[in-house]
């Protein structure tokens, strides 16, 4: 079996030489040695390039005649939801959608801070007020802790 270890040291190293802010959001080896590594990049999109010299660094560096594997690297997915913090950064000033394990309850809004703690989600919503009669546009900052979100995505409009 291929060490998680071993493909990290690998992509990491590649990374590091290509110095333009590429990064691991996830890897996984199945048991018949299926590599699925995810990269993203800090600020913008990630190149096809990009993915093609990590995936090479690895496959020159890991024997296929001592342990056969398959090897698949891409980027992220614009469509997927956020694992690691650095997505959470790169996406700050954007609109997202925020599924907490409460209830399953769903916020939608503006990304406006991420840290080691958390999110800050500006949500703005129709409310009705206590002695208005029609309903107004009220915002608020929501703070969710990484223990209370289920998933968060980026919401794709265009």
């Amino acid at each position: 079996m291929i060490k998680k270890e071993t493909v990290i040291e690998l992509a990491e190293e590649r990374i590091e030489e290509l110095n333009n802010g590429v990064y691991i959001v996830e890897l996984k080896i199945n048991n018949g040695n299926q590599i699925f590594l995810e990269l993203d990049k800090e600020e913008g999109n990630i190149a096809i390039e990009d993915c093609m010299s990590v995936s090479r660094n690895i496959e020159h560096n890991l024997d296929r005649e001592e342990e056969d594997f398959s090897l698949e690297v891409s980027s992220a997915g614009i469509d997927q939801p956020f694992r690691v913090l650095k997505q959470y950064l790169k996406n700050i000033g954007k609109e997202v959608k925020v599924q907490t394990f409460e209830h399953g309850k769903k916020l939608e809004g503006l990304l406006k801070h991420a840290d080691e703690d958390g999110v800050v989600i500006e949500v703005k919503e129709k409310r009705r007020l206590e002695g208005k009669k029609k309903k107004v546009w009220v915002t608020e900052e929501t703070k969710l802790n990484y223990s209370e979100i289920k998933e968060t995505k980026l919401i794709i409009s265009f």
